[in-house]
């Protein structure tokens, strides 16, 4: 049997490096926080927010703009990583 995460990803992936990292208070509680919304494995949220954010910069890299259009009131924000 293989267990299976989101998007079809097997929990039984190769691993390609393991890091282990302190995360800030902030940072814990928006994990736990995700992983209560999604169900997802830390692991999986994780993988995901890095994957995202190596696109992100690499599209402002490129000169393009990140924005954020709430569907109901059309306003657009543009976001900006420092």
């Amino acid at each position: 049997m293989s267990a299976t995460t989101g998007e079809g990803m097997s929990s039984r992936q190769a691993v390609a490096e393991r890091i282990t990292t302190a995360l800030i208070t902030k940072s814990a509680e928006a994990l736990q926080r995700s992983q209560d919304r999604t169900g997802l494995t830390k692991t999986d949220i994780v993988n995901r927010a890095i994957t995202l954010y190596d696109y992100i910069e690499q599209q402002i890299g490129d000169g393009k703009e990140l924005l954020i259009r709430d569907p109901d009131t059309k306003e657009v924000q543009l976001i900006r990583l420092l």
